[in-house]
């Protein structure tokens, strides 16, 4: 549900991610109120209509230890974006179709496609591939940290030129390992979260949240074009800056935050969460007396 391309026009219908939601007593429930409702929202809440298809997209959730413990990137979307203006977000966007490229899973390292699609309930692994490369090629893209074993011998200026060919579509991310000759880390990420876009929303994505450690080596330098500022920030500060107003977030993004708040250690947050049930989560849109509330629902397991 946070996917992040580079920013087209606003669509006719603004979505719900243009608008500043509030916290409610319910940790559960989000408030757009009626003075910063998008045009035609209420409407489309009310008209209960056909949904649009939702597309397979990859949330990184990148995690690095420090003095106060663990902390999480965040970056701050342009407010000119087609999608999530303003928010502060995790990096991430839709799955391409050589993300599902079958040589990927010999540039990484891990267990098989076979084995991240039977924990994504996913019959097609071909599919599931694709949103673990996804996860990786966005974090390169939108930080410039490139999630491999071997980058040591990666100099500045070939990471910068590789990042710059793969974003301008010169080159995949299978072109970036082979190139750089480093080997994708799969194997350390974690699959921690699974989100779909309310219906609706006139875009809207399948979004599954991965978790990946980085090092405080690992400098973040955001893609100017869909980006205007990065923070590392425990996970407890960044949701409490959402409580006062003084950030913009999503709700899958205040709800993951919340999921790793009060951790020691990223180590002991990829303990917790490896192997923990990921339910589906489809929030509905739901008419409140003072706005549009958005309101988190379990769909299942997957």
């Amino acid at each position: 549900m946070e996917p992040h391309d580079a920013p087209p026009p606003p669509p006719a219908a603004p979505s719900a991610a243009y608008a500043p939601r509030r916290a409610t007593d319910d940790p559960d429930v989000f408030l757009i109120p009626d003075d910063q409702l998008p045009p035609g929202l209420a409407e489309r809440v009310a008209a209960a209509a056909e949904p649009v298809p939702a597309r397979a997209a990859s949330t990184v959730v990148l995690v690095r230890d420090s003095a106060e413990g663990p902390q999480a990137l965040l970056l701050r979307r342009h407010g000119r974006a087609g999608f999530a203006a303003d928010a502060w977000v995790f990096p991430g966007g839709t799955v391409d179709g050589a993300d599902r490229d079958p040589a990927l899973s010999e540039l990484m390292d891990g267990p098989p496609p076979s084995w991240w699609a039977a924990r994504m309930a996913l019959a097609d692994e071909g599919e599931a591939l694709g949103y673990v490369a996804a996860a990786i090629r966005e974090a390169f893209e939108e930080t410039g940290i490139l999630l491999a074993r071997g980058t040591s011998a990666l100099g500045e200026g070939q990471a910068t030129e590789l990042r710059r060919a793969l974003l301008a579509g010169e080159i995949q991310l299978a072109d970036v390992a082979r190139t750089a000759g480093v080997t994708l880390c799969a194997g350390d990420m974690c699959y921690v979260a699974h989100w779909i876009t309310p219906a609706p929303e006139p875009r809207r994505y399948d979004t599954r949240f991965f978790l990946a450690a980085v090092t405080p080596e690992d400098v973040c330098v955001p893609h100017a074009a869909e980006m205007t500022d990065s923070a590392w920030l425990s996970p407890r500060a960044a949701v409490d800056r959402y409580r006062r107003g003084e950030m913009k977030l999503l709700p899958p993004t205040v709800k993951t935050l919340e999921r790793i708040c009060g951790f020691p250690s990223v180590a002991a947050i990829r303990d917790s969460l490896r192997d923990e049930p990921v339910p589906a989560r489809l929030p509905v849109m739901e008419r409140r007396p003072d706005g549009i509330a958005i309101v988190v629902r379990d769909q299942g397991m997957s």
